[in-house]
């Protein structure tokens, strides 16, 4: 139900059954006297060699048990590839403390005991053609013991503990919600709770691929870049303070609702920032926007260039628009242009599409009540200090210009 529901995420589902350990000769003759629920059962190492690997991006082979021969390497192997969500499963996955370490939601569901001796006779004659009397007798010798000495006790390390399992719909729901929040999380935001990267979806990802593809005409990035920018302003909007308001709707009921922010402005960092200002007007109608130029060519984005800016600003909630942040120097410019001019740090509101790791580190630790408002995070900088893998001159391919025009106030 859980896969069900994540739909656009890329989730792989891995079994601790497929890592018991191959049966010696000696235990094969021996093998109803076996006891396969007990933490010694398995091949715990070879669980956490291959979810280490999964968890830092790599593919891995999962042995595929036979519980026939009772060996690991006796059917083909699954090729699994890393995967937005890893879903690992099993009866005592929660006794081993380095296990418990990898996973960042710890579930533990919890289902009656006729229930779960019912499960297992129709499992056991059904899928292993074992007869009741066997299933009965391994029961009472082995699962039960082992489910009070060991599983039961690791019931206290769940973060969630979830009764009827897959027929608690409530509990199915809250547990996809709070994964969608976390996929939206990249590890940065950990680090600076003021840093909000929007949820990816496949239709972001669709789009973040167009506008990065060196192949695509001007025509279509423009029009991919204002659906993102439009996304990335909507979701900067909602940072903004509200009020309650109650209005009459047409039936003449009263409706509960909230009033926008009042004292807001935009600012644009002149060029590339110039290419948000569309969007930021469409949401807000009649919002006054500024502008500032910063030179970042032979001064590593030091110098302003040219500022305008409301009279009031110091009253209003600021939206900065700029697509790119790479260094952050210009940012740490243009902010620092805002909180002289008596814009309060708190009511700064960073909106760009993409964000290099060492841009956020600089512009976070700079101004730590500043919000940051991105669709994605990039890998980082290359030596040249352009983000990567980026999308290259932003102003240039939103704005049509050639590559030897010169590039004043062009974001890092």
């Amino acid at each position: 139900m859980i896969i069900e529901q994540l739909r656009d995420q890329r989730v792989v589902l891995v079994n601790q059954d497929s890592f018991y350990q191959n049966l010696t000769k000696e235990e094969l003759t021996r093998v109803h006297e076996y006891n396969f629920d007990h933490p010694d059962a398995f091949d715990t190492e070879q669980l956490l060699f291959i979810m280490e690997r999964l968890k830092h991006g790599q593919p891995v082979d999962i042995p595929n048990y036979d519980f026939k021969s009772y060996k690991n390497n006796v059917l083909p192997t699954r090729r699994v590839n890393p995967s937005d969500v890893i879903i690992l499963e099993g009866i005592l996955l929660f006794h081993d403390t380095r296990v418990r370490e990898l996973m960042n939601m710890k579930i533990f569901v919890d289902t009656d005991a006729d229930v779960r001796l019912a499960r297992r006779i129709r499992r056991d004659t059904v899928e292993k053609g074992r007869d009741i009397r066997t299933v009965l007798d391994q029961y009472s010798k082995f699962v039960k013991p082992a489910f009070d000495d060991f599983i039961l006790p690791t019931k206290k390390y769940a973060d969630i503990i979830i009764p009827r399992g897959g027929d608690n719909p409530v509990a199915i729901d809250l547990i996809v919600q709070h994964i969608h929040t976390k996929l939206g999380q990249h590890d940065l935001c950990k680090i600076y709770p003021n840093l909000y990267v929007i949820q990816s979806t496949f239709q972001i990802r669709g789009m973040h691929t167009l506008i990065r593809d060196a192949k695509t005409t001007k025509h279509d990035f423009v029009f991919y870049a204002d659906r993102l920018i439009r996304l990335v302003v909507e979701h900067g909007l909602g940072h903004l303070p509200f009020t309650e308001k109650q209005v009459i709707t047409p039936t003449g009921s009263v409706y509960t609702g909230v009033d926008f922010c009042k004292r807001l402005c935009g600012v644009s960092v002149i060029r590339s920032g110039e290419s948000m200002e569309n969007a930021l007007r469409a949401c807000c109608k009649g919002i006054k926007i500024g502008k500032i130029l910063i030179h970042r060519e032979g001064d590593n984005g030091q110098q302003l260039i040219y500022e305008k800016l409301p009279n009031d600003i110091s009253d209003r909630h600021v939206l900065l628009l700029d697509p790119i942040l790479g260094t952050g120097n210009s940012a740490v410019q243009a902010i620092s242009l805002l909180v002289r001019k008596g814009v309060p740090e708190s009511n700064i509101i960073f909106l760009n599409l993409i964000s290099a790791p060492q841009g956020v580190h600089v512009v976070c630790k700079s101004f730590p009540k500043i919000k940051i408002v991105t669709s994605e995070i990039e890998i980082g900088l290359n030596e040249e200090y352009r983000v990567i893998p980026g999308m290259g001159e932003f102003g240039d391919r939103y704005f049509g210009t050639d590559d030897d025009d010169q590039q004043v106030g062009s974001p890092v």
